[in-house]
């Protein structure tokens, strides 16, 4: 039976991927950061619900461990855990920017540095990358959560072609609008690491905490996501990137056949 390791499960991507791919035959280690939540994914039916903080090297290696124990392979590995700080440049602290690279990058190259060795030995493998649109286009206020996906996008790129000539693939998945919880965590981490109140984006921020977000342009739900992932583990030759909803497309699209000024017109209004 195919397995994957999915990091970030908790809710929205991460659980309806889980559920998803078991549902089609596919046997999930769903992966959690707080132990809490290792209960309710076991009472959807997710059993080989495991903790894994992805920042901690050590809990990493358990998880690998406890697999390789159990099934002698690893299929595929999903990055998929992460959070986007919100805030203008100037308004961010460094640790701040430090922070967001630790759960969005650091841990990403060590979840990727530890599963490679296993895949290069048992000879086969698909690594799958969670990027964002805005790994490939910035808006405002969102450079911390851009920079983090653009360094993604980099690590990636990069490893694809160390990786060429060998049976495994690194993914990238570059999403648009989802519905999760990603936009209530990222309001959190706003109220948490910017002085809202000293900073020349106060009005911005304000209307930003008070908006109605319920309905946004483009947006599609999680299990888009869950059926890309399902096409990369069944295909014979997975393609590099996969594009997920319609902003992802448009955005694409604007960023390949518009100047530079024309694209920042457009997205300085978004």
């Amino acid at each position: 039976m195919t397995n994957i390791v999915i990091t970030g499960c908790s809710t929205g991507i991460g659980f309806a991927t889980a559920k998803y791919l078991q549902s089609h035959g596919i046997k999930v280690y769903a992966t959690v950061r707080d132990e809490r939540h290792l209960n309710p994914l076991r009472a959807n039916g997710l059993e080989h619900a495991m903790k894994m903080d992805v920042t901690k090297p050590e809990e990493i290696s358990a998880v690998i461990a406890n697999i390789l124990e159990d099934d002698g392979k690893i299929d595929v590995w999903f990055n998929n855990a992460g959070y986007g700080q919100p805030g203008a440049i100037e308004d961010m602290q460094t640790y701040v920017l430090k922070e967001q690279f630790d759960v969005n990058v650091f841990a990403l190259h060590e979840c990727t540095r530890q599963i490679l060795p296993i895949m290069r030995e048992q000879g086969f493998g698909r690594i799958i990358q969670h990027s964002s649109i805005l790994g490939l286009v910035s808006l405002k206020a969102r450079g911390a959560y851009s920079a983090s996906k653009y360094a993604v996008e980099g690590l990636t790129d990069t490893l694809r072609l160390e990786l060429k000539g060998t049976n495994i693939y690194p993914v990238l998945l570059n999403t648009g609008p989802i519905t999760s919880s990603f936009r209530k965590t990222a309001m959190k981490k706003l109220k948490e690491n910017i002085d809202i109140e000293n900073s020349i984006f106060k009005d911005e921020y304000k209307a930003t905490l008070s908006e109605d977000k319920t309905t946004v342009p483009f947006n599609e739900e999680a299990i888009s996501v869950a059926e890309i992932v399902y096409e990369i583990i069944v295909a014979k030759r997975p393609k590099p990137r996969y594009y997920i909803t319609r902003a992802t497309y448009l955005l694409v699209y604007l960023k390949r056949v518009l100047s530079t000024a024309r694209l920042d017109k457009i997205l300085f209004k978004i």
